[in-house]
């Protein structure tokens, strides 16, 4: 999956929105959404509620895991945990630049909030290399990663498979050099013991 799938994925979860016009049902592919009336939040589709917002025919209203409080509890967590942490939001990268993008006005502190999650995507990069160090000079096979978002799955995609063709072909290309040399110094001292 590239980048723009995962995207397309995260733009169809629920959000609420409080909408400032009325009207009927709307019948969409993803499911029907309404009645829209003014002022009563509601959950849609991200992507409808970007559109709406674009619009200006309603307030998105943070998720609850976009909250500063909750946030920093996630940052610190992942700063002193060895092992990832679940995320409150399986697509909070995609969520966050989306809403953020679209609602900032809607979102108190929205710029402090914005700062917590590019920490916390960094934080986790940063020990998703270290894991992935870790196991090319371990000489592993496979790893096991728990709580890794699509997203951040997707960003060492291009790195990982090619990385762990390489090592292979280096083990494999080192077990063939080592095999004849071992063979040939048996061979020299069986003969040299035979002359003796």
């Amino acid at each position: 999956m590239d980048p723009y799938e995962i995207e397309f994925i995260g733009e169809n979860r629920l959000v609420s929105v409080i909408p400032n016009f009325t009207y009927d049902k709307i019948y969409l592919i993803c499911g029907e959404f309404g009645p829209f009336r003014a002022g009563l939040p509601m959950n849609v589709p991200l992507w409808l509620a970007v559109m709406l917002k674009q619009k200006q025919k309603c307030r998105i209203v943070p998720p609850d895991w976009m909250d500063i409080d909750a946030l920093e509890t996630i940052k610190e967590a992942e700063k002193t945990s060895r092992f990832f942490t679940k995320m409150p939001n399986e697509h909070y990268m995609v969520e966050a630049k989306l809403i953020l993008g679209a609602a900032a006005e809607d979102i108190p502190r929205a710029g402090e909030i914005k700062t917590i999650i590019k920490d916390i995507w960094d934080i986790r990069m940063s020990k998703l290399r270290t894991s992935m160090d870790t196991l090319m000079k371990s000489g592993g096979s496979y790893g096991r990663l728990d709580h890794l978002t699509m997203m951040e799955i997707n960003s060492v995609k291009p790195l990982l498979p090619s990385a762990m063709d390489d090592l292979l072909r280096i083990q494999s290309m080192a077990k063939k050099t080592i095999q004849p040399s071992l063979n040939t110094s048996s061979f020299s001292q069986s003969g040299s013991s035979q002359n003796i």
